[in-house]
């Protein structure tokens, strides 16, 4: 049996490291705000490029608390990815301002550049650009559209810790990011986490007040603010994680690049595009079939594990039904949530595994 992701041996890379950080925690006796997460902050933010980095519950509370504290609500406009997973526009939506969906390059699966600017109109505060699968998107055009009509970019980076664009690490590409250190991601804690990074000082500390009730003296509330801070325990268990970072993502780079050299051949397989200027963390590795779901019965029967990221575009999901969009509105997406699939390619994966789930392709196709 080939897993999709085996979390128990990607941790257990540092599993002394991981005891050691737990029994520093426990025997400190502060728990909530102190020094691992001061440290891990830091520590973050250089490996980022970026002057500053605050730890917060979670990756969607990042990008809400971004929106916020740049004053976007009510009535605003916010344009998004119309291919990324539900949270994108959630943090919108939460701040009470409505996502914009731009529809993807079909290559790389994220957005479009050219088709930004036709998607804006007077009400339109922020473009929050998603590094999708661990893949940066072409962000220099993106920023040139935002400068000259006056608004923000926020990179959702969620799936792209230390993935660079051109050279620069994903986090310091826009005005603001937020990750998210959910257990199966790059960086991944063992539970949940999450960061907002950006160079600019005045955000960072209207993120420290909103993570905190809206307080940075006990007890003195200057705002109203949230419960979303990342814990000390979880900031303990990132810094050393982040240690080995660049070495497992290099390791899922390796993957990558078997699976690239050797399903090229293989007829029906669409495989992800890397421009030039692009180096990818490989979050997950996606390939497209028109027979997906029959190809994923096939894998699961000749023990492979396999998932879907994702099957239901977010302007279709439930959720959204009050924006009145219906089947066709997004074509690209549509095509890309009907066909993609996910293969393993975890950083502990081993060369018989991945030659397993190339056997088994080739024995479907």
């Amino acid at each position: 049996m080939t897993e999709f992701y085996n979390i128990r041996s990607v941790n257990n890379v540092c599993k002394s490291e991981l005891n050691s950080a737990f029994q520093r925690v426990l025997e400190s006796g502060w728990y909530i705000l102190g020094t691992e997460v001061n440290k891990f902050e830091s520590e973050f933010a250089n490996f980022c490029e970026v002057r500053n980095c605050v730890g917060v519950g979670n990756c969607l509370d990042a990008l809400q608390f971004i929106l916020r504290s740049i004053g976007i609500g009510t009535g605003d406009e916010v344009i998004v990815p119309s291919n990324t997973y539900i949270a994108t526009w959630l943090a919108v939506s939460n701040v009470g301002a409505t996502p914009v969906p731009v529809e993807p390059l079909i290559d790389t699966y994220n957005i479009d550049p050219s088709k930004i600017q036709d998607s804006i109109t007077s009400r339109t505060k922020a473009i929050i650009v998603v590094h999708l699968y661990g893949q940066p998107c072409d962000i220099d055009p993106i920023n040139e559209i935002a400068y000259r009509f006056g608004l923000k970019v926020i990179e959702d980076a969620a799936q792209a810790h230390g993935a660079k664009y051109k050279g620069n690490r994903v986090g310091g590409l826009g005005y603001a990011s937020g990750f998210s250190f959910y257990p199966s991601k790059n960086l991944g804690a063992l539970g949940d986490g999450g960061a907002v990074t950006t160079n600019d000082p005045d955000l960072s500390i209207k993120i420290n007040l909103l993570r905190n009730y809206g307080s940075k003296t006990k007890y003195q509330n200057e705002v109203k603010g949230f419960n979303s801070r990342l814990d000390e325990l979880q900031a303990a268990f990132l810094i050393e994680k982040l240690k080995i970072l660049d070495e497992q993502n290099e390791k899922r780079r390796k993957i990558a690049s078997i699976y690239i050299e050797r399903l090229a051949c293989f007829e029906g397989i669409i495989l992800p595009v890397i421009p030039d200027w692009a180096e990818p963390v490989w979050h997950q590795f996606i390939i497209r079939h028109k027979k997906r779901d029959d190809l994923i019965k096939n894998l699961k029967n000749s023990g492979i594990g396999t998932m879907i990221h994702y099957p239901i575009p977010p302007h279709l999901q439930l959720a959204y039904k009050e924006m009145g969009k219906k089947k066709g509105d997004y074509p690209i997406s549509e095509i890309i949530h009907k066909e993609v699939l996910s293969l393993p390619i975890s950083p502990e994966i081993s060369l018989l595994e991945i030659e397993a789930v190339l056997e088994a392709l080739k024995a479907y196709l």
